[in-house]
C-alpha cells in the first residue's frame, strides 16, 4: 500500500512541475513578442490559454492537497494496523519462546533420564535389577496377593525371580527375568556379514544359556510345572528373537522354557488369573451346595418339629372343647341350683344326685 501512494504522489508532482513550467515558457514568449503598436492576437491567445492554464493548476494544486489528505490518512491507519499486527505477532511470539522454553526444559530431562537409564542398563548387575522390578510390576499389577511369591526358596535351594502359585495341574509356574542386552547391541551394531554372522552366534548362544540355567534349576518335578516362562524386559530384543532366531526358540520350547515379552507375559498373566478365579468358582459352588444340602436337612427337621407341634395344638385342642364342656355343665348345674325353692325344709336332692359333673 505504501508504494502505491508513493506512485501517486510523484505522479501528481510531476504533473505539477510540468503545468510550472508551461506557465513560465508563455510568459517568456509574451514578453519577447510585445509590441509597441498593440497586442497581437497570438499574444491575446496564449495568455488565455495561460490564464486556462493556471487555473488548471490551482484546481490540480486542490486535488494534490486532497490527495495528500487521503495519503496521509491512508498511511497513518496503515502504519497503525501494522503496528496492532505487530504487537499481536510480538505476543504470539513470546507465547510460542515459553512454550518452546518449556519443552526444552522436558527434553533436557528426559535427556537425563535416557542418560541414567543407559547408565543402567550398561551395568549388568543393575540391568538384571531393572528386569526383576519390571517383572514384579507386571506381576503385581495383575495377580491377587496370594498367588504369587517373588525369591521364593525351592527345595533344591535355588531362588526364582517369581513363582505364580496355581493348582495342579499345572502347579507352581517360575518367572525369571533375563536380558541379554549386550548381544543384541552386538547384532544392531555389526557393519559386515562377518561381524553380524559373529553376533548372530553370541546372542544365540546367549539366550539357550539362559533357557538351560532355567530348565535345570526351576523346573523341579512335583514341586513346579514341568514349564517356565524366562522373561525379557524388552520388546524389540524380543521381537528379534522370535523373527531372526527360530531355532533358538525351538530349542527353548524343547527344554520346557517359554520366552516371554512384558506384552505376552502381561496376556499370560491374566490366562493365569482367569484359571484362578475359575477354580475359586468351583471351590465356591461346592461351599455353595454343601451348604444348601445343610439348608435341606433344616427344612426337614423343621417340617418333622411343625409336625409335632400341630400334633400338640390338637390335643390342647381337644383338652380345651373337654374344658368346655364341662364348663357348661357346672354352669347348668348352677342354675338347676339357683331353682331350688328354700322355703321347703327338704331340698330336692334328687337333681343333685341326678346331675353329672
Amino acid at each position: 500500500m505504501i508504494e502505491q501512494i508513493s506512485t501517486e504522489m510523484i505522479m501528481l508532482a510531476g504533473l505539477g512541475v510540468v503545468v510550472v513550467a508551461l506557465v513560465a515558457l508563455i510568459s517568456v514568449i509574451m514578453r519577447q513578442s510585445k509590441k509597441p503598436e498593440g497586442p497581437d492576437e497570438t499574444i491575446l491567445l496564449l495568455k488565455a490559454q495561460l490564464d486556462v492554464l493556471v487555473l488548471n493548476q490551482q484546481s490540480l494544486q486542490t486535488a494534490l492537497n486532497e490527495q495528500l489528505t487521503v495519503v496521509s490518512n491512508r498511511l497513518g491507519k496503515g502504519m497503525s494496523d501494522n503496528a496492532e499486527k505487530t504487537a499481536k505477532s510480538l505476543g504470539a511470539l513470546t507465547e510460542r519462546l515459553k512454550v518452546i522454553d518449556a519443552a526444552q526444559e522436558n527434553i533436557k530431562k528426559l535427556s537425563g533420564d535416557v542418560i541414567s537409564l543407559q547408565d543402567i542398563l550398561s551395568n549388568k548387575q543393575a540391568r538384571g535389577s531393572f528386569g526383576e522390578i519390571q517383572l514384579e510390576d507386571l506381576v503385581r499389577g495383575t495377580m491377587p496377593p496370594n498367588a504369587y511369591e517373588f525369591q521364593s526358596t525351592l527345595s533344591n535351594g535355588r531362588r526364582p525371580d517369581c513363582i505364580i502359585r496355581l493348582p495342579n495341574p499345572p502347579g507352581s509356574i517360575v518367572i525369571d527375568a533375563k536380558f541379554p542386552l549386550e548381544s543384541y547391541r552386538a547384532i544392531q551394531n555389526a557393519q559386515s556379514d562377518d561381524e553380524m554372522k559373529i553376533a548372530r552366534r553370541g546372542f544365540s548362544a546367549d539366550i539357550l544359556k539362559h533357557v538351560s540355567d532355567i530348565s535345570e534349576k526351576y523346573i523341579l518335578p512335583g514341586e513346579t510345572a514341568d514349564t517356565a516362562l524366562m522373561f525379557i524386559p524388552a520388546e524389540a530384543v524380543h521381537a528379534e528373537l522370535y523373527a531372526n532366531f527360530e531355532e533358538t526358540v525351538k530349542k527353548a520350547y524343547q527344554a520346557k522354557v517359554v520366552i516371554v515379552s512384558p506384552n505376552t507375559l502381561y496376556a499370560t498373566l491374566n490366562t493365569m488369573r482367569a484359571v484362578l478365579r475359575d477354580v475359586q468358582m468351583r471351590e465356591q459352588a461346592g461351599l455353595i451346595q454343601k451348604a444348601v444340602a445343610a439348608l435341606l436337612t433344616d427344612v426337614v427337621r423343621l417340617d418333622d418339629r411343625v409336625g409335632k407341634l400341630q400334633s400338640h395344638f390338637q390335643l390342647a385342642e381337644k383338652d380345651i372343647r373337654d374344658i368346655q364342656i364341662s364348663t357348661q355343665k357346672i354352669t347348668r348345674q348352677g342354675e338347676r341350683i339357683e331353682e331350688i325353692d328354700v322355703e321347703d325344709d327338704r331340698p330336692d336332692l334328687s337333681v343333685v344326685e341326678g346331675g353329672k359333673a
